[in-house]
């Protein structure tokens, strides 16, 4: 087996580099790779992000939004969080059960004195509280297997950028199962560091032999880096490639009740109706075409709104109370 070691905390990198490790690289030794991100919602490559994520805490505290290749659900990471990715060849694609493979992990951690066991269809936990999720990809005869470990995450956090705002969204994506979590720090034998956490991890799953290290060529980073760039760090993978969906949301102000229904095809804005019982001077029906085939996202929206003098449409109603009508 040889470890990868990425340096970055770029989460757009890091999934650029699970994928082109697993698709455009001769694995010829299973490889395994730990890694961090800066404060992120990694969406399951079956979700519809826009359902996932509370979009307005997201954008507040930057939060960084990215899909993967695998799927199951929406998860939040920070630098107190260590994800890791297995990538195996098979002989044979038949025997993928989650447990194979996560089963590595729960040995080290057990060895560490955390009391981990396998629950449900991809949990580890401990004393019945989440403490890693886990997904697959299969491609040709190469297995990605990758979960995450809350080894000291900010779980205040997560709970709020997991919680989504608006009233009803309508969506053939596949949803989130909640549970309830916790880290892994209070349970370690001996506390320290998550950099300390890493390396005993890391040596619990070469048990106690020789780490041989994978470093990436010059070719493998240019590589990555394309697929950041085309891919990763794109609104059209993160947003766009959700399936699509109808969003119907109410919100009552002192100037009056906003009724807003939204259909939306590959992040596009398709349809668009406003209702409600605000003093409009002017016909509504002038902003919604504005609005129709915009991007749905809040700086888009924000933008088209702002081009009109909106007393005269809405009344009293002001631009940051229309904007929590549209994403909560």
């Amino acid at each position: 087996m040889k470890y990868i070691d990425s340096q970055s905390y770029s989460p757009y990198f890091n999934l650029a580099l699970e994928e082109h490790i697993l698709k455009n690289k001769n694995v010829k030794e299973d490889i395994v790779f730990l890694w961090k991100n800066t404060p992120t919602i990694v969406v399951g490559n079956n979700q519809n992000t826009i359902e996932e994520i509370n979009m307005p805490f997201v954008n507040e505290k930057e939060i960084k939004v990215v899909r993967r290749l695998s799927g199951g659900g929406a998860v939040y990471q920070d630098l107190g969080n260590l994800n890791f990715t297995f990538l195996k060849r098979l002989e044979k694609p038949s025997n993928l059960e989650i447990k194979k493979f996560a089963l590595p992990v729960v040995e080290a951690l057990n060895k560490l004195g955390v009391s981990a066991e396998l629950t449900g269809r991809n949990d580890i936990t401990v004393k019945g509280k989440k403490i890693s999720g886990n997904a697959q990809r299969l491609f040709r005869n190469k297995l990605l297997h990758h979960g995450t470990l809350l080894f000291d995450t900010d779980l205040e956090v997560m709970a709020k950028v997991l919680q989504v705002g608006l009233d009803k969204i309508q969506s053939k994506g596949i949803k989130s199962i909640r549970s309830r979590v916790t880290n892994i720090k209070p349970y370690l034998a001996q506390q320290g560091t998550i950099e300390e956490f890493r390396e005993s991890i890391l040596r619990e799953l070469f048990q106690g032999e020789k780490i041989n290290q994978y470093f990436l060529s010059e070719e493998d980073l240019r590589q990555i880096n394309k697929l950041v760039n085309d891919k990763y760090n794109t609104w059209e993978w993160n947003f766009g490639y959700s399936p699509p969906y109808s969003i119907k949301n109410t919100r009552r102000f002192p100037g009056g009740k906003v009724e807003l229904f939204l259909d939306v095809e590959k992040g596009i804005l398709k349809n668009c109706q406003i209702f409600g019982d605000f003093l409009s001077l002017c016909d509504i029906s002038e902003i919604e075409k504005k609005l129709k085939n915009k991007r749905y996202e809040s700086e888009t929206i924000e933008r088209t709104l702002s081009k009109f003098d909106l007393k005269y449409y809405f009344g009293d109603i002001t631009l940051p109370e229309i904007m929590t009508v549209f994403f909560g």
